[in-house]
C-alpha cells in the first residue's frame, strides 16, 4: 500500500503544477490543455481504482489503463516543450516524476 500511495502523492503533485503550467499556454490551446488535464485525471483515478481491487486481473487492468495515461501527459508535456510553451528543465522536472510514478506502479501489477 505505501508504494501505491508514493505514486499517487507524485500524481498528485504533478496534478498541483498544472496550474502554472498552463498558464504558460497562449490562447487557442485549450485543445491541450483539455487532453493534458484529461490525460492526468485518468492516471491519479485509476491508479486510486486499482488500488482498491481485489482480483489481480482487474487490478492490472485499471494499473495499465494509468501506465497509458502517465505517458500521454508526458507526451503532451514534450509538446508543450516542443512549442515552446515550457522550458526543458521545467518539462523535465515534471516528466521525471511522472516517470516515478510509471516505474513504481509497474511494479505494483501482479500476476
Amino acid at each position: 500500500m505505501n508504494k501505491s500511495l508514493n505514486c499517487y502523492r507524485l500524481l498528485v503533485d504533478v496534478a498541483k503544477a498544472m496550474p502554472g503550467l498552463i498558464a504558460r499556454f497562449p490562447r487557442g490551446e485549450g485543445y491541450l490543455i483539455d487532453q493534458l488535464k484529461r490525460a492526468l485525471a485518468s492516471a491519479i483515478l485509476n491508479l486510486a481504482e486499482g488500488n482498491g481491487r481485489f482480483s489481480n486481473k482487474e487490478r492490472n487492468r485499471f494499473f495499465n489503463i494509468s501506465l497509458g495515461s502517465i505517458n500521454e501527459v508526458i507526451s503532451a508535456i514534450e509538446i508543450s516543450n516542443a512549442y515552446g510553451y515550457i522550458t526543458y528543465e521545467y518539462s523535465q522536472i515534471l516528466i521525471n516524476n511522472l516517470r516515478y510514478s510509471y516505474n513504481m506502479i509497474r511494479k505494483l501489477r501482479k500476476f
